[in-house]
């Protein structure tokens, strides 16, 4: 067993030599093992001096009072107290601590100078929270009086909101009745000091648990919910995100922030989650809420029900909604936005809904609760099916629409139920437009697989066509026209699999280009007409004529933009098909021949799918506006914004980067901003196309326009995901080169790559045997090693990482030879422990000193001397060892040459080293010939 007494000398030893971390070790390990009071306390207020230099204040503070607990007149401990309290921000207790100290010692000039600082910031304290008292009365006086002018009600309502995101001014606030004036705010009806009063909560409530509960229950959800049903989109908007505030301090997410007692004072949270839970899904189904106001909750419900993390075993709230609120979503999937019972609806609404019944069904962990999620689907569409009721049995089939939106298995199941698709093809045929709508739609929705598609070819097709040249409403044709362009692309981007008779396809194509260009028909049967296009665009010939038509593409891009985001998935999956991003299985030419020799199906390639005509049609994209579309779509605050959408944008931005000529004006156009919420938040493929892309735009584009601001700093994870031996090369190489980019950029931008933890990689593509993505991972390491936390981690013990620089130096590849050796005269400059180390790490350091000293390559020779010059600087010793050896003969060869403009800076260095020599008596001054 250790000696207590040896390892707090230990420990004292790593604190004087600034190893703060292993000193904590030793205390730690003497705590354990000593049986001495007095001891202990010296331990005690030992392992806090540490804590307080690593600025862990919380432990410092807690050491020092089981120090003081022991001896209540420990000085040092009462000090160190005093100073982690400061800290702390608990300038009361510190004075105190203090005061004892000064009492014990009162000539100590550290504690009379600790007692005037803290006196004078418990003043300032005072003085500020009295002000502020006295500013929050000031600005609810302004706002709760109606003869007060604008401009300073106006004025009043922003510093208030401006005060509720400080944790200070939200204390404030609070405990001076301020949530009651505020609810009085909301009560006056006025559109402005409403938002003032619900911005102002939502910072209050922001990372503080126990006040948001507060403000919860003193508003009461019903209200909340009320105000976020108003028919005023800013309101709406506003509440919901207040709402959505107040559940990520009840889930305990977002920045929480610790706050004492806190955590014994809030009750358990599960509670309140079920009742606004309860109060969202009885939203969904009330008359009296706005669209607005049910897509607020939907989108609530969709953020926060789910779990985040499938490996999180807790999917109850899920069941909790399955089994309270599963038939109040398909009621709203069931609506029917023509009919005169329908509830208030956006053109989102319904969508989301499907959404939010998608995300629940994947958020079921085995086949007992999906079961019961299916039963309960087909009880409640069951008991819809009336034959004698046909708007009762259309809703039916709205609500079957609507699942095949959302969880597709499920929907295949619900329309193999008893005389669900014979009702479809039935109300095709009726005779009311309105069954006609519906149906239509519902069969587009059902023929995503290929096999059902057969099915409807054989019993549908007729019937659509049917519909298509007899009605006289334009809406019924344009879903008839879907239809049939959702059967015709059944095949995908098969040449050889196409369902209609060639030119089909490009005729039903014109036709969709003709009502999308048509701005007098209305905004959402336009939409169906990129629904067709976003099959149809799977066919070549139907791609380049839709690049070709400038006002289509136009039309499709302004439909993007609008607030209607139902549209999002069509648009990118139509782009998807232009830019030919979608994955393609690579023929093996063996097989195919087996595969014809046994009269198998062999997938075709279209000629129009070759490379040149996918880069004419990018171009055309581009001219067209496209970037600007996309980071539009990504703005959209929606849950029909899914991670399949995301992951197809990602897809199409990765296409449009490949040309380095077109960077430029796809960061122009707002492209590197909208790639970095997609290269964060997704499917693990769009991640990756997304960090790809920004890879592409950082390895040629300088950071500060591409990436203004700090928003750079977001770059950087992305681009060290890609560093993995899971990607292909051209991702690993990629992201090199955009690292490489940002590290020669700023120190804070070569901290920000160290914190993600790239340096490993980095070292791990400097082995590689590819030659390219080694010189990348070494000329981003010679960026890197001007950073100071770099150059300690090649000065430190038990690691071959200035061994391999060195030896890159000798590598034959000249590109890696200049940046090896760039790290290493920038290392030996910076830290004289690596001058001596470097004749350590390896025997043949001293012949590859000498290579780079005579290379043909300037560059590289200028870095050799430079790393002659740091050696010979570093130790006497060191330049003896050097003189002795061929390299001053070298050395004298180079500095005995004329001058010469070109190799100047080379001859100067030469000479330098000759000088530092003479100066240590080494060598005797020599007359240049």
């Amino acid at each position: 067993m250790e000696d207590p007494i040896q390892l707090k000398e230990e420990g004292n030893k790593y604190f004087q030599a600034n190893e703060y971390e292993k000193a904590v070790q030793s205390y730690t390990q003497a705590i354990k093992l000593n049986k001495d009071k007095a001891l202990q306390a010296v331990l005690y207020r030992n392992r806090a001096a540490c804590f307080l230099k690593k600025e862990e204040y919380a432990k410092a503070a807690s050491d020092a009072s089981r120090a003081i607990d022991i001896n209540a007149s420990d000085i040092k401990a009462l000090y160190r107290r005093s100073q982690a309290l400061e800290k702390l921000g608990k300038l009361d207790q510190a004075f105190k601590d203090a005061q004892k100290c000064a009492t014990i010692e009162p000539r100590n000039k550290n504690f009379q100078e600790a007692l005037r600082r803290l006196g004078a910031n418990i003043q300032e304290k005072l003085r500020v929270q009295f002000s502020t008292d006295s500013r929050v009365q000031k600005m609810f006086e302004i706002l709760l009086d109606e003869n007060s002018e604008k401009d300073k009600r106006e004025k009043a309502a922003n510093n208030l909101i401006v005060l509720g995101r400080e944790e200070a001014g939200a204390e404030r606030i609070f405990q001076n009745n301020g949530v009651s004036l505020l609810l009085q705010l909301i009560e006056t009806k006025n559109a402005e000091l409403i938002l003032a009063a619900v911005r102002t909560l939502s910072g209050m409530c922001t990372g503080h648990k126990a006040r948001a509960t507060a403000i919860l229950h003193y508003l009461g959800i019903d209200n909340i919910c009320m105000w976020m049903s108003v028919d005023n989109e800013e309101i709406s908007l506003a509440v919901c995100n207040l709402l959505q505030t107040i559940t990520d301090c009840l889930l305990g997410q977002g920045t929480e922030e610790h706050h004492g007692k806190e955590e014994a004072v809030v009750l358990d949270t599960k509670k309140d989650l079920r009742m606004i839970t309860m109060r969202l899904l009885d939203m969904l189904v009330s008359k009296k809420v706005s669209g607005q106001g049910r897509d607020r909750a939907l989108n609530l419900l969709n953020k926060n029900i789910p779990r985040k993390d499938l490996k999180d075993h807790d999917n109850s709230r899920t069941i909790f909604v399955i089994d309270n609120g599963l038939k109040k979503i398909l009621k709203v999937v069931g609506q029917i936005p023509e009919m005169p019972d329908c509830l208030p609806l956006t053109e989102n609404t319904q969508l989301t809904a499907s959404v939010l019944l998608n995300k629940l069904y994947d958020d079921l962990r085995c086949d007992p609760e999906r079961d019961n999620y299916r039963g309960i689907c087909e009880e409640y569409i069951k008991s819809k099916i009336d034959p004698q009721d046909m708007d009762k049995t259309l809703h039916a089939i709205q609500m079957v629409s609507g699942v095949l939106q959302g969880p597709f298995d499920l929907g295949n199941k619900l329309l193999s139920m008893k005389g669900v698709m014979e009702m479809m093809v039935a109300l095709c045929g009726s005779e009311r437009e309105i069954d006609q709508l519906v149906s239509v739609e519902a069969l587009i929705h059902a023929t995503t697989k290929l096999s059902r598609a057969t099915f409807i070819i054989s019993n549908g097709v007729a019937l659509l066509k049917e519909i298509y040249k007899k009605t006289k409403n334009e809406k019924i044709k344009i879903r008839a026209l879907v239809g049939l362009c959702k059967l015709g692309s059944a095949g995908g981007t098969d040449y050889g699999l196409r369902q209609f008779a060639e030119g089909s396809t490009e005729k039903l194509a014109k036709q969709c280009r003709k009502w999308l260009c048509n701005t007098s028909i209305d905004a959402r049967t336009r939409k169906w007409a990129v629904e067709g296009l976003a099959y149809l665009t799977l066919d070549a010939d139907v791609k380049d004529d839709f690049v070709e038509d400038e006002p289509a593409l136009q039309a499709m891009f302004e439909l993007a933009k609008t607030s209607d985001k139902t549209i999002l998935y069509s648009v990118a999956s139509a782009l998807v098909n232009c830019t030919n991003s979608y994955d393609t299985k690579e023929l093996v030419p063996e097989l195919v021949q087996l595969a014809k020799f046994s009269k198998q199906h062999v997938p075709e390639e279209h000629p129009k799918d070759k490379k040149d005509f996918v880069v004419k049609r990018v171009k055309r994209l581009l001219k067209a506006g496209i970037v600007s579309a996309l980071a539009c779509m990504v703005k959209a605050d929606s849950a029909i914004l899914t991670d399949q959408s995301k992951e197809l944008i990602s897809r199409v931005f990765l296409a449009l980067c490949e040309d380095p000529k077109d960077r430029g004006t796809i960061v122009a156009q707002g492209g590197g901003k909208a790639l970095i919420p997609l290269a964060v938040e997704g499917t693990e493929v769009g991640k990756i196309k997304a960090s790809h892309a920004l890879a592409k735009i950082a390895a040629i584009s300088n950071p500060d326009m591409a990436f203004p601001g700090e928003r750079v700093y977001e770059v950087v994870r992305p681009l060290v995901s890609l560093l993995n031996t899971e990607r292909d090369g051209l991702q690993n190489y990629e992201a090199l080169l955009g690292l490489t980019n940002f590290s020669g950029r700023s120190d804070k931008l070569r901290m920000k790559i160290v914190k993600e933890r790239a340096l490993p990689d980095i070292e791990n593509y400097m082995f590689e045997n590819h030659d390219q993505l080694r010189q990348a991972a070494t000329e981003c390491m010679c960026n890197l090693v001007v950073n100071k936390e770099v150059q300690e981690r090649f000065v430190a013990d038990g690691n071959d990482r200035l061994k391999l620089v060195v030896l890159l130096c000798g590598e034959d590849d000249e590109k890696v030879q200049v940046a090896a050796a760039g790290a290493l005269a920038m290392l030996t400059a910076a830290q004289k422990r690596l001058c001596s180390k470097m004749t350590e790490v390896t025997t043949q350091w001293l012949e590859i000193l000498q290579r780079l000293c005579l290379h043909d390559n300037m560059e590289v020779q200028h870095r050799g001397l430079v790393i002659a010059f740091n050696l010979i600087s570093a130790d006497k010793e060191l330049a003896k060892k050097l003189v002795e050896t061929e390299l001053l003969e070298i050395l004298t060869y180079i500095g005995k040459q004329e001058d010469d403009p070109k190799k100047q800076h080379i001859i100067n260095v030469a000479r330098d080293c000759l000088t530092r020599c003479m100066d240590y008596g080494l060598i005797k001054p020599l007359s240049r010939a």
